[in-house]
Parts: C-alpha cells; sequence; structure tokens
C-alpha cells in the first residue's frame, strides 16, 4: 500500500466481534487466563494491550519497520534507549537535542558512568572523529530542536555501520511522511507521539520503531520492568490522529512555507531558519532525503531578546505555549521554556540566541496567521 492509504487503514482490520472500523478501547488492567499458563495473547496490561497493540502496528506500518514499540512519552522512549548501555559506555550526540533529552543525558545519565560528546552533527566527519573504543551509540535528531540543523542521514549511517555502533535518530519534528530514517541506516527511530503523530494536544506518548528483534526484545523487556506504557485511551486518540496524518502534514509544510517567505522578507526579523528555505545551509541535504519540510520555524528579531518577548505576549491567534506540531500553531520562547535547563554558555556555543523564537504552524488559514503575525509586529 502507499503511504497514504496506510496512515489511514494501517494494518488493523475491522473488529471481529463488532465489525467496528476503529479498534476498540480496551480500557483494563488484567485478562482472564483460559487456564494455568494459556492466555489469549494478553495477561496484563503493563505487558501488552490490544489497542496499543493495533497502535504499534500501525506506526511500524508508518516507519516501513517490523517492530514498534509505543510509551508513555517521548522521554521514556529516551529513557528506555539508555537502558541499552553501561556504565563506561560513550555516546556522540548531535549538538542540538530537545531539552528534555539533554536534562535526561547530562544531569542523569552520567550518574550512572554514561559519557555524551556533543558535535554538530551537519558534518558527518565531526560524528566520526568523536568516536571513541568506549563509544557504543550515537544519537540524531532532524530537524533538531530548536535550531533546525539537518543531519546527512545516509553519511552518519555508514559511519555508524562500520563502526559497531548502535544508531538512534528522533524525527518528531519531520514524521515518517517525510522522513523515514529506517530507510538511511537508522537502528531505532524515536517519535514523540505527543507532537504531530496524534497532532491534536490529546495526549503524552513516544514510540521507538526497529527492524531488529534483539533489539524489540530488549526494550520490551525494559519497558515492561519500568512500567513506561501508554493508557488504552491515549493509545487509541493516538490511532485516531495518524489516520489524518498525511493531510495534516501537508497542510503544516504549506502554511510554513507562505510564513517562513514572509517573515525573511520582514524589516523587524534579522533570521529565518527553516529547512525549506534555499538559504538554510543543509537546504539541499534536507532536499534529499526529506519529501516535504513539516512545520517547524525558528527566527530571532532585529531586537534580540526584548523583541522576541514583546512578539510573543502580542500574538493572538499563535498560541504561547510549550509544545508543537498540533493542529494550533504554537509560539514558544525555548531558551527559557522548552530549553530552559541548557545552560546559556551551551546555548550560545552552538548558535542559539536568547532571542530565539520557535514557531510551530498550524493548519489554521495561513493569511490569518500571517496577519497575526503582522499586528504583534507593530507593537514590537
Amino acid at each position: 500500500m502507499r503511504f497514504d492509504t496506510e496512515a489511514v487503514r494501517g494494518r488493523s482490520k475491522p473488529d471481529p466481534t463488532t465489525g467496528a472500523i476503529i479498534p476498540p478501547i480496551y480500557q483494563t488492567a488484567t485478562y482472564v487466563l483460559e487456564e494455568i499458563g494459556v492466555d489469549k495473547g494478553f495477561d496484563y496490561t503493563r505487558s501488552s494491550n490490544p489497542t496499543r497493540q493495533h497502535l504499534e502496528e500501525h506506526l511500524a506500518a508508518l516507519e516501513g519497520g517490523a517492530h514498534a514499540i509505543a510509551f508513555s512519552s517521548g522521554m521514556a522512549c529516551a529513557d528506555s534507549c539508555m537502558k541499552l548501555l553501561s556504565s563506561g559506555d560513550h555516546v556522540v550526540c548531535c549538538d542540538d537535542v530537545y531539552g528534555g533529552t539533554a536534562r535526561l543525558f547530562n544531569n542523569l545519565m552520567t550518574n550512572y558512568g554514561v559519557e555524551f560528546t556533543y558535535v554538530d552533527s551537519q558534518d558527518s566527519e565531526n560524528v566520526e572523529r568523536a568516536i571513541r573504543p568506549e563509544t557504543k551509540m550515537v544519537w540524531i535528531e532532524t530537524p533538531t530542536n530548536p535550531l533546525l540543523k539537518i543531519t546527512d542521514l545516509d553519511a552518519v549511517g555508514k559511519i555508524t555501520k562500520s563502526n559497531g555502533l548502535l544508531y538512534v535518530v528522533d524525527t518528531t519534528f519531520a514524521t515518517p511522511v517525510f522522513l523515514r530514517p529506517l530507510d538511511y541506516g537508522a537502528d531505532l527511530v524515536l517519535h514523540s507521539t505527543t507532537k504531530y503523530l496524534s497532532g491534536h494536544n490529546q495526549i503524552i506518548g513516544g514510540v521507538l520503531v526497529t527492524n531488529r528483534s534483539d533489539l524489540f526484545e530488549k526494550l520490551k523487556y525494559i519497558q515492561k520492568s519500568v512500567g513506561a506504557v501508554p493508557s488504552p485511551f491515549d493509545s487509541w486518540l493516538t490511532i485516531v490522529g495518524l489516520k489524518t496524518l498525511h493531510v495534516r502534514m501537508q497542510r503544516h509544510w504549506e502554511n510554513a512555507e507562505k510564513i517562513a517567505s514572509y517573515l525573511e522578507k520582514h524589516p523587524k526579523v534579522s533570521k529565518v531558519v527553516y529547512p525549506g528555505l534555499q538559504t538554510h545551509p543543509m537546504h539541499e541535504v534536507a532536499k534529499k532525503q526529506m519529501s516535504g519540510f513539516s512545520g517547524m520555524i525558528s527566527f530571532e528579531l532585529q531586537g534580540g531578546l526584548d523583541a522576541g518577548k514583546k512578539l510573543m505576549n502580542s500574538v493572538e491567534l499563535c498560541l504561547l505555549a510549550e509544545s508543537l506540531g498540533a493542529v494550533e500553531t504554537m509560539i514558544t520562547h525555548p531558551a527559557t521554556m522548552t530549553h530552559a535547563e541548557v545552560p546559556r554558555e551551551e546555548r550560545l556555543a552552538r548558535g542559539f540566541e536568547d532571542g530565539l523564537v520557535r514557531l510551530s504552524v498550524g493548519i489554521e488559514d495561513a493569511d490569518d496567521l500571517i496577519a497575526d503575525l503582522e499586528k504583534a509586529f507593530e507593537k514590537v
């Protein structure tokens, strides 16, 4: 099946008992056994649940993967990946990562003897140079949060394969509509399903997708052991969201391109970062590996931090809120919101200025969003 059909139908069939088109919500903690040691495929919802299984099969299909594991959050996915490592292991990580990921790595995992080296992975040679004898994993976000850096996944994939390293790619910003990292050698693909995949600001969730049965079994064991599972209802809401993913992502992309072009020409804007713009330093790589450029834009104003704050406090249609990837347009100040725990000197060193504004472009009418921004710019 083509992707759009896969998004709508997944791998599920109508419910055999009732004929229901949408999978039921199996809101149960436990299941009756047929006899000692004999179940009907489920024994306890921490281990597995029919609704969650429908979601996992759907997500695996969209990524072109053999296995998917749905988690209670994107950070639960990241934490479970870290549990594949041991004290003394080393990870090479792209230098622009989600603030929650940086918090997990720097403030928690280092307490367990795991070391991290951060590099600008836009140049794949930086990744190769950072590899040490104790390196076990390469961790990449693309596009990154919030600077929208692009990594050549194929180039890094060849490096990880030649060095026998575990290759983890977070493509929450792209979604499988526009990018499927398994095609470029990734061992694990991570998404926060909170964002575009569910798409409606309703749930917290995450997923890991892989073609490797050994990783699937290890991660299922970790998940069962720590209980990082989504509820049946959250799983069901995500299934419903996936059915319109391809349609929503097309509109996110169309709106973002229009707004990025508007911002690039605005006299009060000093810098616009969007992979779909030819001015993006990795535009050609993005064009090569992505079939669309999604709905995330970052930009800076001429007046720096003060101007950015005035803009964000003046918008009305654009919602000042954490998170991203929903049908509603949301505007964020990463330095004080999503990345508040990243030390300022680290942010500045990688080009992450205090006044950076992140815009998650929704699926409203683009002209209405531009009018809202223009009205706010008048107060800057």
